[in-house]
């Protein structure tokens, strides 16, 4: 077995399983009316994409998977600014989410991300897009934590301001791990040059 085998069978299993939740996400959030559900469908899309390109550096050298890990980042930043666009359009227009919509699909989401890090830790010495996948799970399941807490919110108050906090609570999570991803990739730039 070559020393990418586990890894690609990793994500390959994170990317199919980021491609049905992201599917789910956004047709709930459509019916829903919820802006969180929307901001994480269009978040796992992301991942799922990530994961593609993540297999595609498997087998190249280290340039090219520091390089795919910054394009990770860079979409992850811009992921988070459409999140916000779609959080200020709906506290202007209004929107009705559905609180117990909500709830159902962070449990479902929550137990499909658990598996997904736990797949990502099992891996050893991960290189730099497989860190960057382990930040996208680890940060997808905090958001389902908030999705959780606004689908009971929305349906006690009866308001939207939960799920648009936690839309735009999910873009800040999204551009902090953005940071964090360019600021590792740029690091494995500084070390493979000064051991050049």
């Amino acid at each position: 077995m070559s020393a990418t085998a586990p890894e690609r069978r990793t994500l390959w299993v994170v990317l199919v399983l980021n491609a049905a939740i992201a599917a789910a996400f956004l047709a709930a959030g459509a019916i829903a009316d919820s802006s969180a559900l929307i901001a994480n469908g269009i978040d796992n899309l992301s991942d799922a994409m990530v994961y593609a390109l993540s297999l595609l550096a498997l087998t190249r050298g280290d340039r090219w998977k520091t390089r795919a890990a910054m394009v990770s980042g860079i979409m992850l930043l811009v992921f988070a600014i459409g999140v916000i666009l779609d959080v200020g359009r709906r506290y202007l227009e209004g929107s009705t989410p559905v609180g117990p919509m909500m709830m159902i699909m962070a449990a479902v989401a929550g137990v499909v991300n658990y598996i997904c890090l736990r797949l990502l830790q099992r891996l050893e010495k991960p290189d730099v897009n497989l860190r960057a996948a382990t930040i996208f799970s680890l940060n997808d399941s905090i958001s389902n934590g908030g999705i959780l807490v606004a689908g009971v919110l929305v349906l006690w108050l009866g308001s939207n301001w939960p799920d648009l906090l936690v839309g735009f609570a999910t873009a800040l999570i999204a551009i902090k791990g953005g940071i964090e991803i360019l600021r590792d990739a740029r690091g494995e730039m500084r070390q493979s040059k000064e051991s050049v």
